[in-house]
């Protein structure tokens, strides 16, 4: 079965600020993900967790390797087709209250992707989006509402409900929980569990805490220093661990 998510000897380097000089971010990881399936990129903070996932969707260029979603070659792809790609992979960031355009609705928000894409017209949008927000834990009114006045949890919900509306196979979220209290944590997390279980998404989870990658993901790959160094089911790695940088986050995490 083709991968939903296939990362072939991916590389990544970016200019540092300083001097300008080339800076290998990401070096020859590979990686594939299939439908229905959850892995954890877990590493420290600078291992090249986030940048990994940005050349996952293309917004940042590979220096060499290759990303397929779907089959389709990221690389291959012009700006235009690139872009129309973009409907079957979505991401939900790490700060909810920076992701939205405050001076939008929320239901705007959720549909702007469908109008966007073509997907739906203005008034189906509309229908859809709210939708979208009830099955993600959202009051019927959240439609009218506005960014401020919502919590963070709140928020993290309407960017999940936005990053659905387009019916993604493959979704990448960025430390979605790591600004939000423990309470809202365990409920955001649940909900990405149920709609990864109802839609089938690929999901691939970005961040430094292996008890939350325990909670949401079947497989967990450890970055260190741009590197992939471990990757396993989620059990044996958190048990035992072999690469130091593991067994430092595990003991950092206090998972029994």
């Amino acid at each position: 079965m083709t991968p939903t998510l296939d990362i072939r000897d991916a590389c990544v380097a970016l200019p540092e600020a300083r001097t300008g000089r080339l800076h290998n971010i990401v070096q020859d990881v590979s990686l594939a993900l299939h439908a229905g399936e959850a892995i954890g990129i877990v590493g420290g903070s600078g291992c090249g967790k986030t940048t990994l996932a940005r050349a996952s969707l293309g917004l940042v260029p590979l220096s060499s390797g290759a990303v397929h979603v779907k089959g389709v070659d990221l690389q291959s792809l012009r700006p235009e087709a690139l872009r129309c790609h973009r409907r079957y992979m979505q991401m939900v960031f790490q700060d909810p209250g920076g992701s939205l355009n405050g001076r939008m609705r929320a239901g705007d928000l959720v549909a702007e992707p469908l109008l966007v894409h073509g997907l739906a017209s203005r008034k189906q949008a509309e229908v859809m989006a709210q939708k979208l927000l009830i099955e993600c834990g959202l009051p019927a009114n959240a439609a009218t509402r506005w960014p401020h006045e919502f919590s963070g949890g709140q928020k993290q919900r309407i960017c999940i409900a936005r990053a659905l509306a387009t019916q993604p196979d493959l979704l990448i979220c960025d430390e979605p929980t790591s600004a939000l209290d423990v309470s809202v944590q365990a409920r955001i997390l649940n909900l990405l569990q149920d709609l990864r279980s109802e839609r089938g998404l690929a999901m691939l989870f970005i961040t430094h805490d292996l008890a939350v990658a325990r909670c949401v993901c079947d497989r967990i790959a450890v970055m260190d220093q741009g590197r992939l160094v471990e990757e396993g089911p989620a059990d044996a790695i958190l048990q035992t661990p072999s690469h130091p940088a593991t067994c430092a986050l595990v003991e950092a995490a206090l998972i029994t």
